[in-house]
């Protein structure tokens, strides 16, 4: 059952479309990350759903029920900000009983579920705590157990674990997800990581100015990118123009064999550095830089024709910088893309 629906979503600033034209559906139970560089109105499209935000056109719908004119407080939704936004003044508990005091509950009945939602963060027993005590990681729990507290039907998460370390991004995203599970938690989240957001997300939501470039699960995306642009932004620079026929794409670096089935003429073609693969004969290479990636090695190629490419190989007889090289395409790390 559909929680949330965008129809025709529009936002402008002036005479410029930070939002435009965007439809979207969010089931209940399902966690969507939308994804998207700075500027890509990401960030605007949350603030709209919240309340935050007035549309300039289309409509946001929650349980079926037309949005318009409803104040935030009324729209039974939870946001949570990538600076936390807690209340300095306020000890954990003080912070995470905020919403529920909000609507009227008594102390007896909110210290109970301020208690178990600490627990269910992974804070038990942190009532008392001031705030100036937490670190980054501890304070981005207590917001979220600050978030959880009415029960929203619709938890928002805007860069949620932005300012925190890598590592404890990484452990984090993964408890969050088994949270959200756990309780049946209908998530909509924006993030610029791609790895945040696939780790996160059942599916994934890219923007590009203002519109919706490509949605889908995260493998979808990223095993087949709808355009050059999301490509990219995913982090893969092996594209260049082609011209398809015959199962072979005819590109700067020579014939690149392609999968079965890819769609025919001038387009764009995709090559994983996964699909790059050092062979005793083919394009002629030279190592430029090498870098440890802990279960491979990165390695950027001059070759004799043709833009540099990213290539990856095994940690034993991986080649030196300055060595010359050979390298084939594999055509199933190959993804033909609608042309530029």
């Amino acid at each position: 059952m559909t929680l949330l629906r965008l129809e025709g979503v529009t936002v402008r600033f002036g005479e410029r479309a930070v939002v435009d034209a965007v439809d979207l559906e969010v089931a209940e139970h399902e966690i969507v990350c939308v994804l998207g560089p700075s500027g890509s109105g990401k960030s605007t499209l949350l603030r709209v759903v919240a309340g935050l935000q007035p549309v300039s056109a289309g409509r946001v719908l929650l349980g079926g029920a037309d949005q318009a004119g409803v104040p935030v407080h009324r729209r039974g939704v939870g946001l949570m900000f990538q600076d936390h936004q807690l209340f300095p003044h306020r000890d954990v508990g003080g912070n995470v009983a905020f919403g529920l005091r909000m609507r009227g509950a008594g102390r007896g009945a909110y210290e109970a579920q301020v208690a178990e939602l600490l627990e269910l963060v992974g804070l038990p027993g942190a009532q008392g705590r001031a705030v100036a005590s937490l670190s980054g990681g501890e304070q981005q729990r207590v917001a979220l157990a600050r978030a959880l507290a009415p029960s929203p039907r619709l938890l928002m998460l805007d860069e949620p674990l932005g300012q925190l370390d890598r590592g404890l991004r990484e452990r984090l995203v993964v408890e969050l997800r088994g949270l959200f599970s756990r309780l049946g938690t209908t998530v909509l989240a924006v993030t610029h990581d791609q790895g945040e957001a696939f780790a996160l997300a059942g599916r994934v939501v890219v923007m590009r100015d203002g519109r919706i470039a490509q949605a889908g699960t995260p493998m979808e995306v990223w095993q087949r990118p709808a355009s050059e642009f999301v490509a990219r932004f995913l982090g893969f620079e092996n594209v260049v123009p082609a011209t398809v026929s015959g199962g072979a794409a005819a590109t700067a670096w020579g014939k690149v064999p392609v999968p079965a089935g890819s769609p025919e003429g001038e387009r764009s073609v995709l090559i994983r550095p996964a699909g790059v693969v050092l062979a005793p004969a083919g394009l002629g290479c030279e190592v430029l830089s090498r870098t440890f990636r802990g279960t491979h090695v990165a390695l950027l190629l001059r070759p004799e024709a043709g833009p540099p490419l990213e290539a990856e190989c095994g940690l034993a007889g991986a080649p030196a910088v300055g060595d010359r090289v050979a390298v084939t395409f594999a055509p199933a790390e190959v993804v033909v893309l609608p042309s530029a």
